[in-house]
């Protein structure tokens, strides 16, 4: 059987910082924290990466790959409910797994210019997305609401979408780094977007959102679903 190639030291210092900024926050974690926990020398680790901030920018490129592959709307058809519901999940999904963007926002792009930019092109393309997915529900006759109110939900979905983690954080930061806290958490993220289309939803398309939010509701602790 054939064994995995050792992963590259570029390769390994990208992992190790997204995990210690996303436990410890990006402006806690200095490069000789990170050189001390990869056991290497700190010639090392500049000898892949120049700063902090070019490490930053390099998992800044992935979380952009990733986030980009998934902001399309379905081809060929237009967006229901369920691509809406998996969508947000999806979305949640990934804010989680890059949360110290997230986490670490105003002060990252406050310093960093390339990633002030390039945040701002994916919450417009954010924005887009959504109000393509509500248009697309209002075509088919599932929602009804006009030009401006949907643009109005397209932001307010992003936005909240956005600052979520910050929210959880504020909320309850002693459970911050709790697996089934952050997983409740995220999905009551995805429910909070999704119940601003309650109002505008008829028919069928109602109908199902009322069932996916009794189920999920459900599913949360009594606390959480509160």
């Amino acid at each position: 059987m054939q064994q995995k190639a050792p992963r590259r030291t570029r390769e390994r210092i990208l992992e190790l910082s997204l995990r210690l900024f996303n436990e410890f926050g990006e402006p806690n974690i200095t490069t000789t924290v990170i050189a001390d926990e990869m056991n290497i020398s700190p010639g090392n680790l500049y000898y892949h990466f120049r700063n902090k901030d070019d490490i930053v920018n390099s998992i800044f490129v992935q979380f952009e790959a990733e986030i980009e592959r998934m902001l399309t709307v379905p081809a060929g058809r237009r967006s229901n409910m369920e691509d809406v519901w998996l969508y947000l999940h999806l979305m949640f999904e990934l804010i989680w797994k890059y949360r110290f963007f997230y986490r670490d926002l105003n002060d990252l792009l406050s310093r960093n210019r390339k990633l002030e930019l390039h945040f701002k092109a994916i919450l417009a393309h954010k924005i887009k997305v959504a109000r393509q997915l509500c248009e697309d529900l209002r075509s088919e006759g599932s929602l009804e609401a006009g030009d401006a109110q949907i643009g109005a939900m397209a932001t307010n979905m992003v936005v909240v979408a956005t600052y979520w983690l910050s929210y959880e954080y504020v909320r309850n930061p002693r459970k911050y780094s709790e697996q089934q806290a952050i997983a409740d958490a995220l999905a009551r993220g995805c429910y909070q977007v999704l119940s601003m289309l309650g109002p505008y939803l008829r028919g069928d398309t109602l109908a199902l959102f009322q069932r996916l939010s009794d189920d999920f509701l459900a599913k949360l602790p009594l606390e959480a679903a509160t």
